[in-house]
């Protein structure tokens, strides 16, 4: 069973304590990601005059619309590296197919010298 790790963060000017099965650094980098979602938006004009109601949920809107563009970012890496999966596995039958042509093209060549070989020994021998 994983044991919990707390630790005090800063948020919003407030200082919260926050737990969870994550590492301490992650909780203080997640903090972090919301102290700068909210100085961000803190800087629009009129937005620290509105009710803290208000603030939470533009707050909320803001970490949504960032996790629907990574979820729709993650989704179109997702396709990328399954078609870049299919290219390597065309890639590697192509060069399977190409080295067993490769290999059939030597044997005839050396059935070929071998046979002109015992052709140009036999004509010698005439």
């Amino acid at each position: 069973m994983n044991s919990k790790n707390y630790t005090d963060v800063l948020i919003g000017g407030k200082i919260y304590t926050l737990g969870g099965s994550e590492e301490e650094s992650y909780l203080q980098q997640v903090a972090s990601y919301l102290n700068e979602k909210y100085s961000i938006l803190r800087r629009q004009e009129g937005f620290s005059r509105q009710p803290e109601d208000y603030q939470n949920v533009m707050i909320c809107l803001n970490l949504a619309d960032d996790y629907f563009k990574e979820k729709e970012r993650a989704a179109l890496l997702e396709a990328q590296k399954e078609e870049l999966e299919k290219e390597t596995y065309r890639l590697k039958h192509e060069l399977v197919s190409t080295q067993m042509k490769l290999e059939s093209a030597r044997d005839e060549l050396a059935q070929a010298r071998a046979k002109g070989e015992t052709e140009k020994s036999r004509a010698k021998k005439q």
